[in-house]
């Protein structure tokens, strides 16, 4: 933005300073006005002679205020050089921590994120504003470092299913006695796969942006939602799943917790044993949150498998290998749902080989 240049804070505090000076003393002289001088008679009466003692005259009001008036004027003039100069060293003492801010914004908008203003010395309001910017920087570049492995991973997998289908296209065109019905089929598998990795970026970045509408919603609902629709792909997998709950009303977009549901009783089920795996989902309130638990039988998880589980893109081995292998996108974007409704998202290993994922959610507001 461009703005006509203008006085700088510290000249404006310096005459700030030097101004409230040249006040106090003018105040100053002002009381020595009206509580001694008026009260000197303007002409001093000596004693008429063969009346009584005979005293010399003393400095009448125009004497006293003709020797006083040069001092005082003297002093105001100190004052005003003690204001300027003191207030301009005073003002750039202060404004010190203020312009090593400025600095280090100036280094952040020409992309230095790795920048910190480490304002040393004891709490005040300009140390706690360098600590909430390093604190915001920190925030940015790690947010941007994620957003560059997001890209850089969303780039490969929507380069796969465009480089499978060039492939297969000119498989097609050199073999002219294929069958084209399979050709036809591998296609519409490869694009199906790419739609679904399309959608999946949409809805992360609709999470991440928060740019949904809030509504009531009981997350219990939405949980046995899930159920139903994921109900045939559970039998298939041969796993039982169970819902039960109480009523965990929350505010937020119906759709996305939803979804939210889904992914997580999904990868439940995908993730889980080969034959006779089972899947808890549950519903409960506790002080102030409510809370959606998703439990599932399966393999034992080590803790460098759990902490990757959340991060883009990052698939189990057997959901590589499934009909049902998703785009590496599930638990991304149930983290991202969860954050965008103020709300925390854990993972803890079952000891006898699974995965509970806790869903915490504020509870919506009692009706008045």
């Amino acid at each position: 933005m461009d703005r006509q240049p203008g006085w700088s804070v510290r000249l404006k505090l310096t005459l700030s300073y030097a101004a409230v000076i040249m006040l106090s003393g003018g105040m100053l002289l002002a009381v020595v006005w009206v509580f001694l001088l008026r009260y000197v008679p303007a002409v001093m009466r000596t004693a008429t002679p063969g009346t009584g003692p005979h005293w010399p005259a003393g400095p009448d009001r125009a004497a006293l205020v003709s020797a006083f008036a040069p001092k005082a004027a003297a002093m105001l003039v100190f004052l005003l050089f003690i204001g300027l100069v003191g207030g301009w060293i005073l003002a750039g003492s202060m404004l010190s921590p203020l312009t090593r801010i400025t600095n280090a914004t100036r280094l952040v908008a020409n992309g230095s994120l790795s920048h910190r203003i480490h304002l040393e010395g004891r709490r005040d309001e300009f140390r706690e504003l360098a600590d909430a910017f390093d604190t915001m920087l920190e925030r940015l570049e790690a947010h941007d470092a994620e957003q560059q492995r997001f890209a850089a991973n969303a780039s490969h997998e929507l380069r796969t299913p465009l480089a499978i289908t060039q492939t297969l296209l000119d498989v097609a065109r050199n073999n002219k006695d294929g069958d084209p019905r399979e050709l036809i089929e591998r296609l519409r598998y490869v694009n199906t796969r790419a739609i679904d990795l399309t959608e999946a970026l949409l809805l992360l970045s609709r999470a991440n942006q928060r740019a949904f509408t809030r509504g009531h919603v009981d997350l219990s609902l939405a949980a046995e939602e899930a159920a139903e629709t994921l109900l045939a792909l559970a039998e298939k997998h041969g796993v039982a799943l169970e819902t039960s709950g109480d009523q965990a009303p929350t505010t937020g977009s119906h759709a996305l917790l939803l979804q939210m549901a889904t992914n997580l009783v999904h990868n439940a089920i995908v993730h889980n044993l080969p034959a006779k795996g089972t899947v808890w989902v549950t519903t409960g309130v506790e002080p102030g949150y409510v809370v959606l638990t998703v439990e599932n039988t399966g393999e034992k998880l080590t803790p460098q498998a759990l902490s990757t589980l959340t991060e883009p893109f990052q698939r189990g081995s057997q959901r590589i290998h499934t009909d049902h292998a998703g785009v590496g996108l599930g638990l991304a974007i149930v983290k991202s749902i969860a954050q965008a409704h103020d709300g925390t998202l854990t993972l803890t290993p079952r000891p006898a080989g699974g995965l509970t994922v806790t869903v915490k959610l504020p509870a919506a507001p009692l009706a008045q």
